[in-house]
């Protein structure tokens, strides 16, 4: 896929010179940081040395109040209490971190999932009654419900309460729960908007450990599962989100619960866990239960005392994520068939597929496949319950949320965020969804939407590239949305010592005129890429044809020696 490069514009001098000379970092540096909103030396000291204590106070979140009133008062009256979250790593970790809590004080309670084939996303009516019969009078959900108000209102005439923990937007009615905490309420004021849906509901821990005055150590023992989901839902790592993440991370790293120590054994995570690791490796293994069997497992997982028990259960997680690529791998193919040979839909601004005997674990993923081939707002649909339902994956800037709510008079129920969302419609509704929503999408978007935009921090020298740079970019870490992993470029540069690795890789020298450093590059996937029809990479590398190139600074040891590599993004010849 060819990136257009989006070299960010330099921030403002005077600004980047004092933070320069405040904080003892060359401009390269100062200039990144000033262009993520850390122009002060107070906000560099709060970026670099997150800090527990800057967590904003609980009781700001709208009905926090009242939701640990209500939780209390049902552990006082010794009511059972149910604990229901989504299938995906957002809901399962919120259930495992409500439900672990509640558990060290409380033996009445229990946890649901909604099983994804026959009850669908959210709150569904199984579920409420489920409560009723078993004589359940709380229900604590977590990462679902702000749009659930039939659900809720049948709770209530159930003699069902409900506490909502959401991290969605709402809708223009808000359900008749005792508390709604969702921080994107329009009466809400709590000052950090961009929670998980784990966040929101380790709010409400907080508050109500704070309440009841309870050891608070205890209650961040369960940072680490916070941090998958921040990192597994990608929501901003900004703000509140990177002090949690951080600490999460470290703890995962030095003290991880047997559940995630397990889920790092099966993924052979050698070395100290990060973001990526979690969005690639930890969090498709959490998924995977809930997308082919019940998200009941990766709960069970996450919750389990011991590392025997923890491991016996992250073998048949892992067994069925291996199962869940061959589901993955053989629709992807049949999607992107559909799509290379239906001219008219090549041409669209959107992709919009239908195919009744679809997984529906699994098309939320192959949306984002077929990103990868076609880059344009893609959405995902099969048959499940009679009705169609599908999975909807945006491109950079480009909000698909908005995009599909413009189509809700053809919906039955959607809900998500900018960049993934979830819709269900009758069948017979498709093929108008699909034309309304190409023509919502042609409206909509712009040409700088449909190419892959690689933003590049700065354009830097060969020499930059040394260890006092890149110890001051780890502690830039966490990584991710809203705070991205520094990408640099070289100008004019060329290959020495070309070789190709695993048939596929890449693996050169980079020199660039006047400078003395020579570092490794790794070009993944690159062996066989084409610049020209009858031009690939490795050839022109061969030849010494100068090039720009896009790249991250990584560490590579090998045999206890350590050396700076360059893992390349994306190569431009002149």
């Amino acid at each position: 896929m060819e990136y257009k490069w989006m070299i960010k514009e330099k921030a403002d001098m005077k600004t980047v010179a004092e933070l320069s000379k405040e904080i003892n970092v060359n401009s390269i540096l100062a200039n990144m940081l000033v262009n993520r909103d850390v122009e002060t030396f107070q906000k560099a000291k709060d970026f670099f040395r997150p800090d527990l204590d800057k967590l904003h106070d609980p009781l700001l979140m709208k009905d926090m109040d009242k939701a640990v009133g209500r939780l209390d008062k049902a552990i006082q009256n010794n009511e059972k209490i149910l604990v229901y979250g989504d299938y995906d790593v957002d809901g399962t970790t919120s259930v495992a971190m409500m439900y672990g809590y509640l558990r060290q004080f409380y033996d009445k309670v229990s946890f649901y999932i909604p099983d994804r084939y026959k009850e669908g996303y959210g709150i569904s009516e199984k579920g409420v009654r489920f409560a009723a019969e078993n004589n359940f009078s709380l229900i604590v959900s977590l990462d679902c419900g702000i749009k659930a108000i039939e659900k809720v209102k049948l709770g209530k005439e159930l003699g069902v309460d409900f506490i909502i923990c959401d991290h969605h937007t709402p809708g223009d009615e808000l359900p008749p729960a005792v508390a709604i905490l969702d921080p994107k309420r329009t009466d809400c004021l709590y000052p950090y908007k961009e929670l998980s849906g784990c966040g929101v509901g380790f709010k409400l821990v907080q508050a109500f450990a704070k309440h009841k005055g309870h050891d608070e150590a205890k209650v961040m023992t369960f940072l680490d599962l916070l941090a998958i989901s921040i990192a597994a839902d990608i929501v901003p790592i900004t703000g509140e989100n990177r002090i949690l993440s951080f600490y999460g991370i470290e703890r995962i790293n030095n003290n991880p619960r047997p559940g995630i120590k397990a889920l790092i054994m099966k993924s052979r995570i050698e070395k100290d866990l990060e973001i990526s690791d979690i969005v690639f490796k930890i969090g498709p293994r959490i998924n995977a239960s809930g997308r082919l069997e019940h998200a009941k497992a990766s709960v069970e997982l996450l919750i389990a005392a011991d590392l025997e028990d923890a491991l016996a259960r992250a073998e048949l997680v892992d067994t069925v994520n291996s199962a869940r690529k061959n589901f993955d791998e053989n629709i992807t193919k049949e999607a992107l068939s559909m799509i290379e040979t239906m001219e008219e839909v090549r041409q669209m601004k959107s992709t919009v597929l239908y195919k009744e005997d679809w997984h529906k674990g699994v098309i939320g993923i192959v949306a984002s496949r077929c990103i990868e081939k076609f880059y344009r707002p893609t959405i995902i649909l099969t048959e499940s319950n009679n009705k169609a339902t599908g999975s909807a994956r945006s491109v950079f800037d480009f909000n698909i949320y908005e995009a599909i709510e413009e189509c809700s008079e053809l919906l039955e129920q959607f809900g998500g965020h900018k960049y993934a969302a979830g819709l269900t419609m009758a069948v017979d509704k498709v093929p108008a969804f699909q034309e309304k929503f190409e023509e919502v999408v042609s409206a909509r978007i712009s040409d700088i939407h449909l190419k892959p935009v690689l933003e590049i921090d700065d354009e830097i020298l060969l020499d930059q590239v040394n260890y006092k740079f890149y110890n001051i970019l780890k502690q830039m870490s966490p990584f991710g949305p809203g705070n991205p992993e520094p990408i640099f470029c070289l100008k004019q540069v060329f290959a020495e010592n070309v070789r190709v690795l695993k048939d596929k890789h890449l693996r050169f020298n980079v020199v660039q005129d006047g400078q003395d450093t020579k570092p490794i590059c790794i070009a993944f996937g690159m062996a066989d890429k084409n610049i020209y029809p009858d031009e690939i990479i490795y050839k022109m590398l061969l030849r010494k044809m100068r090039f720009d190139l896009a790249f991250e600074i990584r560490e590579n040891t090998f045999r206890n020696n350590s050396t700076l590599q360059l893992y390349v993004k994306d190569i431009k010849f002149d």
